[in-house]
């Protein structure tokens, strides 16, 4: 249900911003203000199941979840969408946190990656069928109906949530971590307001450096704090694995390309290549439908192989995708871009299901809330900043060769400009694909975990042997 809102809004960008006049500036905190919002929370969230259980936290995401789609698809003004897309992140980061760590207490540990790669089949389900539905509603109707169709089944899903999800089990002890909590948030706020409006004509070099100064300081702040506590948010006594602190960056690094991508090829098959939604949405669909092949066969081999290798090679594949799309011109089929969409998807169904069973499958059970939160949290703080150094590339490249025009300003004799842009922003990406790769290649091997934590897993062939 959250990755069909995401991947609908995505390609709605456009859309949005022809009915409000926004420029790209503004447009984007529809997303940015749903990533920021739920990188912020997930670690509270995860924090809270461990005490409440992981299927109240669940059912009460579906409910806020419904009710934020509800208020996108009214809202009157820009503003609006953007405080309600807050409102709907808090919900959908109920859900994002606690997922991994129900599935983590569902599957054996030996088959944690298949169950991981069983949940990347359906999130990639939301993601492929959001493109093309998404345009099919633009076509026939507007950008607003996209919201009202995840309303009846928040409501649902909720329901049979309280049905079928386990009980809350043996509750972890220990106030929550409020201190924390606000810190990290303000930390993220602060950070990615500055990233955000780092090419805004509005924004002074002084003002840019005390917003992100002043995140940074507080970014500092929170882990003093967490590290004296005896129950903080974030544990940082995780960190000490470099199996798992490179797993964790490069699952950032992963999201950085995937999303940078993901905000700038709508503008071009829509501003360059003049294609209908409809048309927009299926070469988008690319992605997630290559994902949802490959995700069971990359779990699956996760359970046999290791993650070292396959999370190294997928992160290799998708740079190599992302690297080809940096050469696209005004002439390049949709269907050449579509492939290049289909290696990067490939490329990150192939790293994302083995290097999270990695992080998973090596947490104590009382940990597994706040291990899954974190997973959760890179993955979405890569969303975050792929679209904020996207935006950003694009629009320092865009401003300068056309005297200061912004995108919503964008006519035909602009398409060198743009593409001159873009492929300034992709090859950003693809600079980032290479350190996500290097960082998961160094993060070793899955043994040097092993011996920190405990004995290692059994996995099914030796268990037969």
């Amino acid at each position: 249900m959250s990755t069909l809102d995401s991947s609908m809004v995505n390609i709605a960008l456009p859309f949005i911003m022809k009915d409000f006049h926004s420029s790209l500036a503004d447009t984007q905190w529809v997303v940015m203000s749903y990533l920021l919002t739920i990188t912020a929370s997930l670690l509270f969230w995860g924090h809270l199941s461990d005490r409440l259980g992981r299927g109240k936290i669940y059912t009460a995401g579906l409910l806020i979840f419904g009710l934020g789609s509800l208020a996108c698809a009214y809202a009157p003004v820009l503003a609006v969408l953007v405080f309600a897309r807050f409102c709907q992140a808090l919900g959908a980061a109920m859900l994002m946190a606690v997922g991994p760590a129900i599935i983590k207490e569902t599957f054996p540990r030996e088959q944690l990656g298949r169950g991981l790669g069983l949940i990347g089949m359906a999130v990639s389900l939301g993601l492929m069928s959001g493109p093309s539905l998404g345009g099919l509603l633009l076509e026939l109707a507007s950008w607003r109906v996209l919201f009202f169709i995840t309303v009846p089944f928040g409501l649902i899903f909720a329901f049979l949530a309280i049905r079928i999800l386990p009980g809350p089990g043996k509750p972890q002890t220990g106030p929550l971590d409020w201190l924390g909590s606000l810190t990290w948030a303000a930390a993220l706020a602060l950070l990615s307001l500055a990233l955000a409006n780092a090419s805004s004509p509005g924004w002074s070099a002084g003002r840019l450096l005390c917003t992100g100064g002043a995140g940074a300081g507080i970014l500092c702040c929170f882990i003093a704090i967490e590290n004296r506590l005896p129950h903080p948010l974030l544990t940082m006594s995780l960190f000490r694995s470099r199996h798992f602190s490179l797993a964790v960056v490069s699952a950032v690094l992963s999201f950085m390309v995937l999303f940078g991508v993901i905000l700038l090829i709508p503008f071009h098959l829509d501003r360059v290549l003049c294609l209908p939604p409809s048309k927009i949405g299926l070469v988008m669909l690319a992605i997630p439908s290559s994902i949802m092949v490959v995700s069971p066969l990359a779990g699956w081999l996760s359970d046999y192989v290791g993650a070292r290798v396959i999370s190294t090679f997928g992160m290799a594949v998708a740079t190599l995708g992302v690297f080809l799309l940096s050469g696209i011109q005004a002439s390049t089929p949709p269907l050449i871009i579509a492939g290049h969409l289909m290696l990067l998807g490939l490329g990150q169904s192939l790293f994302l299901s083995p290097n999270s069973a990695s992080v998973l499958s090596h947490v104590e059970a009382n940990k597994a809330g706040a291990a899954a939160a974190l997973l959760a949290t890179a993955r979405n703080l890569g969303m975050l900043l792929g679209i904020a150094q996207g935006a950003l590339i694009f629009s320092l490249y865009f401003r300068r060769l056309t005297n200061g025009l912004d995108l919503r300003d964008f006519r035909p004799e602009h398409t060198a400009a743009f593409l001159i842009a873009l492929h300034g922003a992709l090859l950003g990406a693809a600079v980032t694909g290479l350190l996500g790769t290097a960082a998961s290649w160094f993060r070793g091997n899955s043994q040097h975990l092993h011996q920190e934590e405990g004995p290692p897993a059994v996995r099914p062939s030796d268990r037969r042997s």
